[in-house]
């Protein structure tokens, strides 16, 4: 898909993953919708340097994706301030560091609350947008997972599930929403900069990066690079593509 002019919604898009996904579209000559959940400050500096830098229009929305309404409206707004909206990438994400064997402290709470974000939250921006692009004849969906996902290892149970649940649910938009739509994904691995490892423990941190091949972390650039490159695709869909320095193979 030609990047130049579509425009993009970033859920997380202040974040630091999210900011270098959203420079990284804009680039191509994307119009980026930054979306937070809190941070509207933030978010509106964001959009501020990509429409400096880039020469591109960008605007900040705050939107819970845990709520339905919120989401439908975010949608809608997007597409009355843009007047389309081709690509929409999932980066919003909520993560807790809670050892595996600490069962106790893996409340319900803290269970319902990162499903919610991560996995309930792009499925609720999925089914959003997906009447507009089947109109539109086009679109594209990146949802940002994690190696965590791929096996039993992560900040947390709930972290890993929810990673898990995030790569399923991109196989079953991807047959849900072709052939108008198509639906990627990215599992970065062990991330500097960003909100999810600043919950980490630093022990957690050094072994992750150490037991990578590359021994370093993954880097944020080549995820953002990922993404521009599943948006302009035609030919790939429901697929997930790991970038982690070496450290998981599936």
């Amino acid at each position: 898909m030609e990047l130049k002019g579509a425009v993009a919604l970033v859920t997380g898009g202040n974040g630091g993953l999210g900011q270098r996904i959203c420079h990284a579209l804009a680039t191509e000559g994307a119009h980026i919708a930054v979306v937070c959940a809190q941070s509207r400050d933030q978010a509106e500096g964001v959009a501020r340097e990509l429409a400096s830098r880039h020469r591109v229009d960008a605007a900040a929305f705050a939107c819970d994706v845990t709520d339905g309404a919120a989401v439908e409206t975010l949608v809608a707004d997007v597409a009355r301030r843009f007047g389309r909206l081709d690509i929409v990438v999932n980066d919003a994400a909520c993560n807790k560091a809670i050892p595996f064997h600490d069962l106790d402290s893996l409340t319900e709470e803290v269970w319902d609350r990162i499903m919610a974000v991560n996995l309930t939250g792009p499925m609720r921006v999925a089914k959003a947008v997906a009447p507009t692009m089947k109109a539109q004849g086009r679109g594209r969906i990146v949802n940002i997972a994690s190696v965590a996902g791929l096996g039993p290892h992560g900040s947390s149970i709930a972290y890993a599930v929810s990673k898990a649940g995030l790569i399923h649910l991109t196989r079953c938009l991807a047959v849900a929403l072709a052939p108008e739509t198509l639906v990627n994904c990215v599992a970065p691995g062990l991330l500097e900069g960003t909100r999810a490892t600043a919950n980490l423990r630093p022990e957690q941190v050094e072994r992750s990066a150490s037991g990578s091949l590359l021994k370093k972390a993954a880097d944020k650039d080549d995820c953002a690079d990922m993404v521009v490159t599943m948006c302009r695709t035609e030919t790939m869909t429901g697929q997930t593509t790991v970038i982690d320095s070496g450290r998981v193979f599936h």
